[in-house]
């Protein structure tokens, strides 16, 4: 099962389309005649149409690898794009903090967020794990640390907004936790495997171990080879 690789997926687009069009060109302008202009705009359909059709192909050809529908994993790619947009309006909220704490908050919700993405991209099944992340908790992220940051740059402060500020500043911090939970979730098989793998790699050490103390090595006896060259040198 390889991770989602829409750069690797374009490439392999374009190096398919557009020697189709390069070719289709110059048929098209010296064979049929047609003009410039008109030999031109075809070779251009001509790659949009090659253009979407491997991308539907490769759009096939994934979503049947990790055993999805092309919905499914369109979805899913979808929301992957849109979380990396919600990442970067987190990223830009670094500066807007005033305090150490509030901006190194933020850096963990952020490095979170990023992971989970990262996981969802590379096995989009895992996406279903991490629904309430993609829906609601990255959004809530965002609005809280705007509304914050809105906040916390006005130049007056009351002990209203003093108390509003500390109550976003802590429903943040459960938010982040929340994010944690959410990473916990999706790396939840990962994690089971790699305990599956150390109690199998565990376990051929030990029986490695068990086998060397069975081998015991023989004694040495009088007459042995090495024991005669000495008797001869002796003498």
């Amino acid at each position: 099962m390889k991770p989602l690789k829409p750069i690797e997926n374009f490439i392999k687009r374009q190096t398919v389309s557009l020697p189709i069009m390069a070719v289709m060109f110059p048929v098209l302008y010296l064979g049929a005649e047609i003009g410039l202009i008109a030999s031109g705009a075809v070779a251009a359909g001509t790659y949009i149409a090659s253009n979407s059709t491997l991308k539907q192909v490769q759009l096939s050809s994934d979503s049947k690898n990790f055993g999805m529908t092309r919905s499914e994993y369109k979805n899913v790619r979808m929301q992957i794009k849109e979380g990396k947009e919600k990442i970067k309006q987190l990223q830009g909220n670094y500066y807007k903090v005033r305090s150490i704490s509030s901006f190194k908050q933020l850096m963990d919700m952020t490095k979170i967020a990023n992971k989970i993405v990262i996981v969802v991209q590379q096995n989009p099944r895992k996406f279903y794990l991490a629904e309430p992340f993609f829906y609601s908790h990255l959004d809530s992220a965002i609005e809280l640390t705007e509304k914050y940051t809105l906040l916390v740059g006005q130049p007056v402060k009351d002990s209203e907004m003093r108390i509003t500020l500390q109550d976003t500043r802590e429903m943040l911090l459960s938010l982040n936790k929340v994010m944690e939970q959410d990473l916990k979730r999706v790396l939840s098989s990962d994690i089971e495997r790699l305990r599956m793998e150390l109690d199998y790699a565990q376990l051929a050490v030990n029986q490695h171990n068990d086998q060397k103390l069975l081998v015991q090595p023989e004694p040495e006896h009088e007459g042995d080879v090495e024991d005669d060259r000495e008797t001869i040198k002796s003498k």
